[in-house]
Formats: C-alpha cells, sequence, structure tokens
C-alpha cells in the first residue's frame, strides 16, 4: 500500500532578499536617480580626469618611449618610461605589492574610497554610460518603463545599445594599445582584420567584455565578482571613514516637517533611489555598499528642504557614530605606511640604480670549453650577451683589463644593440697555458658603449692542468 508524502517546498523568505534580486528570483535592475550636491560634483571631476588619462596613456612617450607599454610577446614592458625585461621580476614585485598595500592604507583611513571615487568599473559606469542611459531613454523614469515590458524594445533602449557598441569598440582599440602601441594600433585599424587576426580577436574579447559588463552585468561586478568589498570586513576598523548614516540622530524616523517625538530621518526613500547598488544606507556597514556618497547629497537637500542641518548621511567613523573620539595613529595606519615606505622606496631605490644596460658573459653553446693551438696558446670560446635598455641604439665594445698577455679575437665587436632589444657575439680569448693555474685563469671583461656607460665583470676560463713530472730516484 503507498502512502503519498505531501511535497515540501521552503519556506518563502519576507520581502527582497538581495538589493538586486526580486522576490520571485528575476533580476531587479538598478536604475539610479542622479543626485545633484557637492560630493558628486567633485566625483565628476575626478571621474573625467581619470577617464581622460587613461585614454591619453598610451599616446603619452617619455624619452622617445611609451609611458606604458605592456609588451607580452618580447616579454617587454614599459611603465612610467622605464622598461622592465624579464629578469626585473623583483621590481615588478615591488610596485606591484606597493600598489596594494596603497590600497589597503586607502581603505583602512577613508574607507571604500577606491571603489567609489577611482575604480574604472565605477568610473565608466556611473560618469559615461548611465548618462548615456538616462539621455537615450528619458532619465530612471523612462528605464522603468521599460523594464516594466520586457517583450517589447524600444528604439530608443535600442539606440542605447548601439551608442554602448561604439564606445566599447573605441576602449576594445584603446585596451589593445597597452600592449602594442599607439601606431600598430593606427596601421591595423587601416588594415583588414585578416591581416592580424590575434590582435583583432584580442579587440574584439575585449570590446565585447566591455559591451556586456556596463550594458548587463553592471552592479554585479561589484556584488558577485570583485572580492573587494567581501575584504573590507579585514581592511576596516571601527576608525576608518566610511559612509554611514547616524542612527541616534535619525530615528525615529517618519514623514512630514513636524519631527516631535521623530528623528531626523524623514523617510523619503532617496538615499534608496540614487544607490547605484540598490542598498539602503541606513541599515548600516553593508558590503554592497562602494562609498559613492550618492545618498550623502540626495539626504543633504533633504535635509535643506526640511530645515534639518545637514549630515544625517555622511562620511564618519563606527566609533564616532557612537561618541567615541577619533584615533588616527592605530596598527593600520602605522604598519601600513611602513610597509608602502618600505617597498615603493625599494622599487624607486632600484629603478634609479638600475643599469641603462644589462651583461652577460657565457660560454660557448654545445662546444668544449677550449681549444690548444698547434702553438700551444690555449683558445677559450665566449659569448656576450647585451640588453639595451637605453632610449637610443647603442654600439658596445668589450676589452680584457687584467690580463696583458691576453689577445682577444672578436670579428662581431663592437655589437650595436637597437633600443630595448638585445643582441648576442661571439668572441675568442687567447692565452698562454702559462697564464693558468690548475687549469683556471679569471680576468675582468669590460664593456662599455663610449657614451658613459660602463660594467665591468668577472669571468672564469679553462685551460690545461700543468703536470710537473716527479722526480725519479737513480743510481748514484
Amino acid at each position: 500500500m503507498s502512502v503519498s508524502v505531501p511535497p515540501v517546498f521552503a519556506p518563502r523568505p519576507p520581502g527582497r532578499v538581495l538589493p538586486t534580486l526580486n522576490e520571485d528570483g528575476s533580476r531587479r535592475w538598478i536604475r539610479p536617480k542622479w543626485a545633484k550636491g557637492d560630493w558628486g560634483a567633485r566625483r565628476r571631476v575626478l571621474a573625467w580626469a581619470l577617464m581622460l588619462v587613461w585614454l591619453a596613456l598610451p599616446h603619452v612617450r617619455v624619452n622617445d618611449r611609451p609611458f606604458v607599454l605592456l609588451d607580452f610577446p618580447t616579454r617587454h614592458f614599459t611603465i612610467f618610461g622605464a622598461t622592465f625585461l624579464p629578469t626585473d621580476t623583483i621590481l615588478l614585485m615591488l610596485l606591484l605589492v606597493s600598489g596594494l598595500i596603497g590600497i589597503f592604507l586607502l581603505t583602512a583611513l577613508f574607507g571604500r574610497a577606491w571603489c567609489g571615487w577611482a575604480c574604472p568599473q565605477t568610473v565608466w559606469m556611473e560618469f559615461l554610460f548611465r548618462p548615456i542611459e538616462r539621455l537615450w531613454e528619458g532619465g530612471e523614469r523612462g528605464s522603468l518603463r521599460m523594464d516594466a515590458e520586457p517583450d517589447r524594445w524600444h528604439w530608443r533602449r535600442w539606440a542605447k545599445h548601439a551608442t554602448y557598441a561604439v564606445i566599447a569598440v573605441f576602449l576594445g582599440n584603446t585596451f589593445l594599445a597597452y600592449f602594442v602601441g599607439t601606431d600598430k594600433v593606427v596601421q591595423w585599424m587601416q588594415l583588414s582584420p585578416l591581416d592580424h587576426p590575434t590582435p583583432f580577436v584580442i579587440m574584439a574579447l575585449f570590446s565585447g567584455g566591455v559591451f556586456f559588463d556596463f550594458a548587463y552585468f553592471r552592479e554585479q561586478f561589484c556584488l558577485v565578482a570583485c572580492p573587494y568589498g567581501r575584504w573590507q570586513s579585514a581592511l576596516l576598523d571601527r576608525q576608518s571613514m566610511i559612509v554611514a548614516y547616524d542612527a541616534r540622530r535619525g530615528e525615529p524616523r517618519g514623514k512630514g516637517k513636524a519631527r516631535d517625538g521623530l528623528g531626523s530621518c524623514v523617510d523619503c526613500g532617496q538615499c534608496v533611489a540614487v544607490c547605484p547598488t540598490g542598498i539602503d544606507i541606513r541599515n548600516g556597514l553593508q558590503m554592497e555598499c562602494v562609498h559613492c556618497t550618492q545618498c550623502m547629497d540626495a539626504c543633504d537637500a533633504v535635509m535643506d528642504k526640511v530645515g534639518q542641518p545637514r549630515g544625517l548621511v555622511r562620511y564618519a567613523t563606527r566609533d564616532g557614530l557612537d561618541g567615541k573620539p577619533r584615533r588616527v595613529l592605530r596598527a593600520r595606519t602605522i604598519i601600513y605606511p611602513a610597509a608602502f615606505s618600505l617597498f615603493f622606496g625599494g622599487f624607486l631605490y632600484a629603478l634609479g640604480t638600475k643599469a641603462t644596460a644589462d651583461v652577460t658573459f657565457l660560454g660557448a653553446a654545445g662546444a668544449a670549453p677550449y681549444t690548444v693551438e698547434p702553438s700551444g696558446n690555449v683558445v677559450n670560446p665566449v659569448r656576450v650577451k647585451v640588453v639595451n635598455r637605453g632610449a637610443t641604439a647603442r654600439r658596445f665594445r668589450v676589452t680584457i683589463t687584467d690580463a696583458p698577455e691576453a689577445t682577444l679575437v672578436a670579428p662581431t665587436l663592437p655589437l650595436a644593440v637597437e633600443a630595448g632589444k638585445s643582441g648576442l657575439a661571439g668572441l675568442f680569448v687567447v692565452l698562454p697555458p702559462s697564464a693558468f693555474t690548475n687549469g683556471v685563469r679569471t680576468v675582468t671583461f669590460r664593456v662599455d658603449d663610449g657614451e658613459g656607460f660602463t660594467d665591468e665583470v668577472t669571468y672564469r676560463l679553462a685551460g690545461p692542468r700543468r703536470v710537473t713530472a716527479a722526480p725519479t730516484r737513480g743510481t748514484p
């Protein structure tokens, strides 16, 4: 006899669980209003400056070299006009660690200022793509009306996406210029994609990624893909500056100008309407908050209308909201600056003392370490590799400084090396057998370019061991 078991359903959550998720599990599109105010004006100036810098950097040259060029095929990386090679892993490590520690320090002092003020995702989304959306769709109300009809695409939305596509292709070519240089990008744009398929595919993929990110993924990048929001529990402390709602002043909230028994919050919901991630700042510090200050401008405008002082939502510390004093000096604000000074100072020192050329002496590949001529002289084949870090082509000469009896045979010297390239030359060192002790002779090679660069390298040459016959005992 079978017994029917009633189905078990998971309890339905009360209300919306995530700011970007509706109760039925569908995507809730965030269409934030733009709050006019002092903080937004400051962010707009900084955002446009950052966008212009990003677009201009591939075109900037220092000492006839790009300011930034990440040439992965040749493994040459030019940053700040200085060229880094695969052997410069220490320099690159110091630079990357310095940048990471700098973000940690900024977070400890000013919360997620990077996310709200300088992150490319926020800068491009809030100050280029969203304004274009508001222009084409008639503001956030027009966008919401179109969202209510998902099966009907309005011509304005098609026009918006066409504009996004053009901008995405432009940004894709700019992105490609960081890796191949602007000259090649301009040349490729005048040719068929079949003439340069790999760079074209890279540009197309990046352009498609830009379009997908800003047309669809949007704030999901900050909430799902970026780990920074999840790090804030470890990077922030109660003395870190954050965008915060003053609950002691604002509660209990209520509508209307009559505030008898009520706090300053009039429960207008403007702080939620302008939030680019859809949260309510009055619920306290949240992972989704990027500290963009939109809610601060919106709340200040409402406070002005109802005759209340500004700052209900403001930059503050959690301890400050509880009435505790501010402590600038604490473990984070001492350790992070010290670590940043150590790593970035080490980077600057290593960069400043780095020679304009790298010189390496090598033995002959696949050949005997030495040969003996019929005359008895010992010949050592040697290779010299020179990496020219300078901005111009140079010719490098090689001499031996501490072996006057040596003869240097170098038919390919001086070695001509283009800027940013490496060159390899073969040479032969000829010495009499008496110059060797136990089969070894150490010599010093001097390499110079005649323009101020000099480097001396000690190198061990191989030769035959001198064998002294033992005295024989004869008969008297």
